[in-house]
């Protein structure tokens, strides 16, 4: 039976049917094509296009937008020559790509936090689901060796920590993307008594600097950045699954990149 692209948007889409959905939009491609394969991925890279066409995948499912602004504005992108180049390599790849973003984050639960719990085997320890983070009881450890899981179980070569490493840690509150604000973190340390925040990322000079000044008056409290895309992957990781279950005869495939940044 053929399935088209917008079967699979259907599909994506029916658990938030209703809800407002700023930036989910189809940016390439016709709805009314069949889909030869799926990719999901965190960015639509060139990397990941190029890949997509190899595989004889026709529909990309991205997280975040292509071309570089959260709403998808290109109107100061039109004589960019990065740009140009990326659009010509989707309309000859042929790929149809689809942001999906607000909605995956107002599954029930967030279906991005769904996948970042899954890869780190804590979907036992939630304590609570909320609009904007979870807050779960790990088995108590210090925070030297939850920053060890963590690279070790989402596989990065390096997190930024703020904090006393040797702490021991067991109340967490779970951000992904960019939800380590101060106006985000700052109220889980306080009225959740957690000892330590890991989220995507946030700006460097709230949450980070929260966390200076509580250890300076005494305080054990610690925070993880674990950068963007190291959050919100293992929730298209998850989609890919979810859409192989959907769509048996589809062949579905998860595609990342490598990290954006290195240390040098």
């Amino acid at each position: 039976m053929t399935v088209t692209i917008q079967d699979v948007l259907d599909k994506l889409l029916q658990p938030v049917r209703g809800l407002p959905l700023k930036v989910d939009r189809l940016i390439s491609g016709q709805a009314d094509a069949s889909v030869t394969g799926i990719v999901t991925t965190f960015m639509a890279t060139n990397n990941v296009i190029s890949k997509s066409a190899a595989c004889g995948a026709n529909l990309i499912i991205t997280h975040e937008g292509p071309f570089y602004n959260h709403l998808g504005q290109i109107d100061l992108l039109q004589d960019n020559g990065v740009y140009l180049e990326k659009q010509k390599l989707i309309e000859e790849s042929g790929v149809a790509i689809f942001r999906f973003h607000d909605g995956i984050h107002r599954y029930q639960p967030d279906g991005i936090m769904t996948g970042l719990l899954r890869s780190l085997g804590w979907e036992q320890y939630v304590n609570q689901h909320r609009m904007a983070a979870t807050t779960l009881t790990i088995p108590t450890m210090t925070f030297w060796q939850v920053v060890q899981a963590l690279k070790e179980k989402l596989r990065v070569p390096f997190l930024r920590a703020a904090g006393d490493l040797s702490m021991k840690c067991s109340r967490v509150g779970l951000l992904v993307g960019y939800r380590g604000s101060g106006e985000l973190t700052i109220p889980l340390f306080e009225k959740e008594d957690v000892d330590l925040i890991i989220a995507g990322e946030g700006p460097e000079w709230e949450a980070p600097e929260y966390v200076r000044d509580a250890v300076n008056q005494g305080q054990q409290k610690g925070l993880i950045m674990l950068g963007h895309q190291q959050s919100e992957e293992p929730g298209m990781r998850y989609l890919a699954d979810t859409l192989s279950r959907m769509f048996p005869d589809v062949p579905v495939y998860f595609l990342g990149d490598s990290p954006c940044f290195h240390v040098v």
